[in-house]
């Protein structure tokens, strides 16, 4: 099945977020994000083509991660804040283990001092 890896990378990620300090699932407009003290750090969402879509706060890594294929500044004016918007299509092999470093950098832009001080370096 294409479709299986871009599962597993939904999946990875959901789980890795979920597992970080204050880390709750929420669904404004009909899109998986996961928020931290109420504010989004990333939006998940599976498009009806099959895609995933993922966006993240990147005020340290957005230049590098720019250059990942299908990767472009956020759309509604996040961009210019540092937001990063990446795109997979069904039989696309994301890099998870890139992504769920971008993903603790978007929880640590995010997060409140005492929440992000309780992770590990």
């Amino acid at each position: 099945m294409t479709d299986q890896p871009l599962a597993a990378a939904e999946q990875a990620l959901r789980t890795r977020a979920l597992s970080l300090p204050g880390a709750v699932e929420d669904f404004p407009w009909g899109e998986r994000v996961v928020k931290v003290n109420g504010k989004i750090f990333v939006f998940l969402s599976r498009p009806g083509d099959g895609a995933l879509r993922i966006s993240m706060k990147l005020p340290h890594s957005r230049d590098f991660a720019l250059d990942v294929a299908g990767a472009e500044p956020t759309g509604y004016g996040l961009g210019k804040a540092g937001w990063v918007s990446f795109g997979f299509a069904a039989g696309d092999q994301p890099d998870v283990e890139r992504l769920c470093h971008w993903l603790l950098e978007s929880y640590r832009a995010i997060a409140p001092r005492r929440l992000s001080a309780l992770l590990a370096t």
